[in-house]
């Protein structure tokens, strides 16, 4: 699994806090999520898996870490590093209760069902840099 920043001595730390065991808050979330999934408009392309919600995009398919919040792309689990927008107006995705993590997975998956419309040359070039 690829990692910005790359120092061995944090791996082990950094893959447990992304990607490792749900916690207590995480496994709420993914309560949430199996009654919310199917209502969307993109449930045909979403499967919730273990620690996470799993995307089929056009490029690929993505693991969306139901924790942290943190994607890999198939096939290798390769990190995709995408940071939200800083606009406090758009929050995404509403939801009547306080999870930023949720909305946040939910925005996420939105945008990686439809990946075939990325325009952004840093998402793309990870996108393809995984796939080799």
């Amino acid at each position: 699994m690829d990692r910005p920043g790359g120092e061995d001595r944090y791996d082990a730390y950094w893959r447990s806090a992304s990607f490792g065991e749900l916690t207590a808050n995480a496994e709420i979330r993914r309560e949430a999520l199996q009654r919310i999934v199917p209502r969307l408009r993109i449930a045909d392309r979403c499967t919730l898996e273990g620690r996470y919600l799993t995307v089929r995009g056009d490029l690929t398919t993505y693991r969306i870490h139901l924790g942290s919040a943190n994607v890999l792309m198939a096939p290798d689990d390769a990190y995709l590093c995408i940071v939200p927008a800083r606009r406090k107006a758009d929050r995404g995705v509403f939801l009547p209760f306080e999870d930023d993590r949720l909305a946040l997975i939910l925005s996420k998956a939105a945008l990686l069902a439809a990946d075939s419309r990325f325009t952004d040359p840093t998402i793309l070039r990870q996108i393809e840099r995984a796939a080799r």
